[in-house]
This record gives C-alpha cells, structure tokens and sequence, in this order.
C-alpha cells in the first residue's frame, strides 16, 4: 500500500478558472453573485489565497462546485487515498511538463519484462530516463489524445522496441495509430483493455479500463488521460458539456478503482467522489 506524494496537477486556482470558463464567468460576474471581491479571484489565479471559509462556501456554491474539494485544496491538504489491491503491476513514469509533469503507465505482470504502454510522456529522453529497467519489450502502446506532453515519446518508444502496435482514439492524426471506438476490447497480454470514448477536454479523446479478467474480485485501474484528475479534472479545450457528461461518468465506475491520470497523482474513484471540485 503506498500513499502518492507527486503533487497535484491543480492548485485552488486552477480549480476556479476551469470551473469559470465552464460556467462562462469572469471574475467580476463571479464576484458579484459571490459576494467575492474580483481582486480576491484573480489573486487565487496567481496562487495567493485570501479567502474566508464563508466564501469558500459561496464560491463553491455559484460554480456548481463540491464544496468540501474545494476547502481542501484551499487548505492545501487535499486527501489522497491509500493505492494497493492491483492484480498487476503498474509503473507510473513521470515525465516534465512547464512547470509540472506528464504521466505515462506501463501496467505488466509482475516479474515480467514485457508490458503495455500508455501515453508516452513528454520526449524520448524524459521517458527514458523514468523508464523501469526490468520493462524490456512490449506488447501494444495505447494513447489517450493527442497533445505533446501525451505522445512526445512515441517515435522514440518506436525506434526502441522494433514493431508495437499503436491504438488511439478515433480521429487522431498520427501515422500508424489504429483508432480505437467506445467499447473496444482487447487483451495484450494478460490484461483486458476496454476503451471510454470521453471527448471533452480534447475532440480525440479516450479512457481505458485496465482489468485482470482472470480474476473477476481484482481491483482494475482507469487510465483517465486528461479527462479526471486527483483533485480537478482537464480543461474544457473542445467541448465543456461533453467533459462534464464524461467525468460523470466515470465517478459511477466501482469505488475501488485506481484512477491513473494524465497529470498527478494516482487516485480512486471512491476518492474523487468524495473531494473532487467537480462532482458534476
């Protein structure tokens, strides 16, 4: 059992300025059906807190937010979940990104050296560098979108390990990637690999469950992308109610699984359904 201490993909406000562009508000809209001073607002931007636990509160309220979330990140004592239970081994490998970090995964049988990717971080060197030294092969790369920081390292993983096979979401443009529609399945391995087609933050955008199928009671884990994160959730970049319709949707998977995002720290469901700002 391991309690993560990568730190979270957002601050307080983060958190504000996505939920304001999903509700279409400025700071000084925002302040006035808050009871908030704009100032206030945009010094949370700059990540200089000042609020009262009463505007907290209202704050929450106006953006359709989970008030306990929010409190928590304001505190900066967001509460993240013991991770243990897995039937398999899952390698987080973090890679720099501006001032954060990407994340990729290799989930193998433990012992084993091969495995499956996902994403593959930010450039070839960066994921060199986290890559686990018992990972010798593989069996099929999976990408959840697009962006740099989530496919930087794909041409390299390529030259690398010879002829892998390369899945992604319907749409994606990437030469020799095999799209991927809503409830695709496959089995690379040992494991079952089941697609959510969640657009939202991108227009190409998938999740994927990761299950051991031979052991029914195993906990799975969701490779969320950029869509659910430990704490908040991924920029509405392409269509708000479609990522709110999705992130839905994933907090109704079984409590127990172990989300593994695209930003942050490993989390779980149950968790996010508890502080997660955004329970839709």
């Amino acid at each position: 059992m391991v309690i993560e201490r990568t730190p979270l993909e957002d601050e307080l406000g983060d958190v504000l300025e996505k939920a304001m562009r999903c509700a279409c508000f400025g700071e000084v809209t925002l302040g006035a059906r808050a009871g908030v001073s704009p100032e206030k607002i945009r010094d949370a931007f700059d990540y200089r807190y000042d609020f009262t636990l009463e505007e907290i509160r209202r704050l929450a309220d106006v953006l359709g937010l989970n008030e306990v979330g929010v409190a928590a990140l304001a505190s900066g004592h967001y509460p993240l979940p013991k991770i243990g239970g897995l039937p398999f081994c899952l390698y987080p490998l973090r890679t720099p990104h501006g001032i954060g970090v990407a994340n990729a995964y290799i989930v193998t049988d433990c012992g084993s050296e091969r495995g499956v990717l996902f994403d593959t971080g930010s450039d070839g060197e960066a994921l060199r560098r986290a890559w686990p030294p018992g990972i010798r092969g593989l069996d099929a790369i999976f990408l959840t979108h697009p962006e740099t920081e989530h496919v930087g390292g794909l041409a390299d993983v390529q030259r690398r390990f010879g002829p892998v096979p390369v899945f992604g979401p319907v749409g994606v443009r990437i030469p020799g990637v095999l799209a991927l529609a809503e409830g695709a399945k496959m089995k690379p391995g040992s494991v079952e690999i089941e697609t959510l087609a969640t657009p939202g933050h991108a227009e190409s955008h998938n999740c994927y469950m990761v299950r051991a199928p031979d052991l029914w009671a195993a906990h799975s884990v969701l490779v969320s992308g950029d869509i659910l994160f430990a704490g908040s959730v991924g920029g509405a970049y392409f269509c708000s109610e479609k990522l709110k319709v999705h992130v839905k949707r994933l907090l109704e998977l079984p409590p127990e699984t172990v989300v593994a995002p695209g930003h942050g720290p490993l989390t779980t469901i149950k968790n996010e359904r508890t502080f997660n700002p955004f329970v839709f």
